[in-house]
């Protein structure tokens, strides 16, 4: 048989084996939400079946770790689970995965590179976690010279007369300034961080001059040497994954049967258990929600300035539980408190919820990662609305636009809106109501009809709004918070001529009198910095004259709630006292925009 026949031979013996994976693959993502004896049986077949084989495409690849992911975060039994556990702790070792590594960047897969514009303080996290790893994305630079242009503030001053004089280009000066082994954009980082000791100057410059960013996923070195001294600390491990983020659990729930259906809000009952977390655990509780958001091209400032010492555990029962995370009180609203909440399935980040609360009313941002829509997306955002109600006293919950799919085509593309609007949610709107109505009868008129993404659209311009009980017009959403800021914007040149520094002597001066503060010498540093934000408010508050000395005297505690350890205790202290929030919402309404 000639060498020419026998090649063909191969190469149709290749094409049928690829063809009939494929087939594998294919009946095993139509399993993935199928549960039961049967199923498991046949999902474990499966699996070890397309395991054995090498793949030869990025979307195989990826469609085999989702089966896998899918499998581990809702087993069907401990045979699946172990099966599962197995194959993606050696996925990052699978010849076909080594093979397309570079195809595989931005994947999430365990190994893989990720590119990304990384936030402020996940660039930083990321630079402290993995120097060695950290590169600028020379291949995404658009504005390469506004980077050039602080070139001298990365450099000490005895360096600045090389950096005028010899022009070895952007890339080249980093490569001399850098030590060895640390990779530039961990240098960047690094030392816009050290040169900018405030924050938010730190985040307005770094996010302003819109770094691209590669975290490589391999484990060596660009230079295969150590870092030098006055390098950062050596890279911790394996970089960021979607195949191995795990939360530690003390047992596995188990999948035997179909998904829960449509939950009764309610009816929504409270978590479990609520834990506060050590601030060593807070960290890796920051960890991983910043590796979740990483891994999927993602950023979230309250996980991204998360506060280490705000974080705690919610479980929810049926391997369901919350990393609810606080931000750092120099990041906080001056009015909501926000939470971040990681969501996990058997220790498997499956999506984040983000609240902003006040007034017993709560905005609710609610995401499901890819891999797990499909699943129990209705009964896990009955558990988030128990768990807000517990933690919060919630009454009435608020969906915006934007989650709506305002600009949102992902949202338009999923029908959030009739999502919500199943669960119980309904516009306030006229306009909206009746176009909900119109499309409720169609509906009815013409069994399978779907509403288009025209429609979609006009519906998704307005809130959403949720309540067990009455409607109340003084709920987020409905009340004009931001209101408060141009309040003060208007004192403050009515008053003071546009004079910052001068109003904000003056305002503490006065909110002191008004509520009886005598000294601030024993407050925290966060609570200090809320008095200094919250006092020209307070100067504008309708009638805080004529409250009881124990009305100021509660006062003063809230304000100094929204800078302490834990911001939820803000929101219901604040709650609690109902002529603060009368008087509030009474500037707020008054205030003109």
């Amino acid at each position: 048989m000639s060498a020419a026949v026998t090649g063909r031979a191969r190469a149709a013996k290749a094409a049928a084996g690829g063809a009939a994976t494929a087939r594998v693959l294919a009946t095993l993502a139509a399993l993935r939400w199928s549960f039961g004896t049967a199923a498991a049986r046949q999902r474990r077949v499966l699996l070890r079946r397309v395991l054995r084989a090498r793949l030869g495409s990025v979307a195989s690849i990826e469609r085999l770790h989702e089966c896998l992911l899918a499998a581990r975060t809702y087993p069907d039994d401990p045979a699946t689970l172990t099966l599962a556990e197995r194959a993606l702790a050696a996925f990052a070792r699978r010849a076909d995965v080594r093979a397309l590594h570079a195809r595989l960047a931005d994947s999430g897969i365990a190994g893989a590179d990720i590119r990304f514009a990384f936030f402020a303080p996940t660039a930083r996290r990321l630079a402290a976690r993995w120097p060695e790893r950290l590169e600028l994305d020379w291949t995404a630079f658009d504005e390469p010279g506004a980077l050039e242009d602080w070139l001298p503030q990365l450099a000490h001053d005895a360096e600045v007369p090389g950096l005028d004089e010899y022009d070895y280009g952007l890339r080249g000066w980093l490569a001399r300034l850098k030590p060895a082994g640390e990779a530039d954009g961990a240098f960047v980082a690094r030392q816009l961080s050290a040169r900018l000791a405030d924050d938010a100057v730190f985040e307005r410059v770094h996010d302003g001059l819109g770094l691209p960013y590669r975290l490589r996923g391999d484990g060596g070195t660009p230079s295969g040497r150590k870092p030098a001294r006055g390098a950062a600390a050596q890279s911790e491990g394996p970089t960021p994954s979607r195949t191995l983020a795990r939360w530690p659990v003390r047992a596995i729930q188990f999948q035997h049967g179909p998904f829960a259906g449509r939950p009764d809000l309610a009816a929504a009952a409270a978590p479990r258990s609520i834990r506060t977390l050590s601030p060593r655990d807070g960290e890796r509780a920051l960890a991983l929600a910043t590796d979740a958001m990483v891994t999927r091209s993602r950023d979230l400032d309250v996980f991204a300035w998360g506060d280490v010492r705000d974080v705690r555990h919610v479980d929810c029962g049926d391997g369901l539980s919350f990393l609810m995370i606080g931000a750092l009180p120099e990041r906080r609203l001056l009015l909501e408190s926000v939470y971040g909440f990681l969501t996990l399935k058997n220790g498997v980040p499956i999506g984040y919820v983000l609240t902003s609360a006040l007034y017993r009313s709560a905005e609710i941002a609610f995401n499901v990662f890819d891999t797990f829509r499909g699943a129990e997306a209705g009964p896990v955002y009955g558990k988030v609305v128990g768990m807000i109600r517990a933690l919060f006293g919630t009454e009435t919950f608020t969906i915006y636009p934007y989650q709506l799919g305002d600009h949102n085509d992902e949202a338009i593309e999923s029908g959030a809106w009739w999502f919500y609007q199943k669960l119980g949610f309904r516009p306030r709107a006229r306009a909206a109501r009746t176009l909900m109505q119109r499309e409720l009868a169609r509906m009815q008129r013409t069994p399978g009809y779907r509403s288009g993404a025209a429609v979609l659209r006009i519906l998704a311009r307005t809130n959403l709004y949720w309540s067990p009980g009455p409607d109340r017009d003084d709920v987020i959403g409905e009340l004009p918070l931001a209101s408060a800021g141009l309040a003060v914007t208007a004192m403050i040149m009515q008053r003071f001529g546009g004079d910052r520094a001068l109003a904000a002597a003056r305002c503490e001066r006065e909110a002191r009198k008004l509520l009886g503060v005598r000294s601030s010498t024993s407050w925290s540093a966060g609570e200090r910095l809320a008095w200094r934000r919250w006092a020209p408010l307070v100067t504008l508050l309708p009638g805080v004259s004529r409250w009881s000395a124990a009305q100021r005297t509660a006062t003063v505690g809230i304000i100094r709630a929204k800078g302490g350890g834990r911001e939820d205790a803000f929101a219901r202290a604040f709650d609690a006292h109902p002529r603060l929030g009368a008087a509030l919402a009474s500037l707020v309404r008054a205030t003109r925009t």
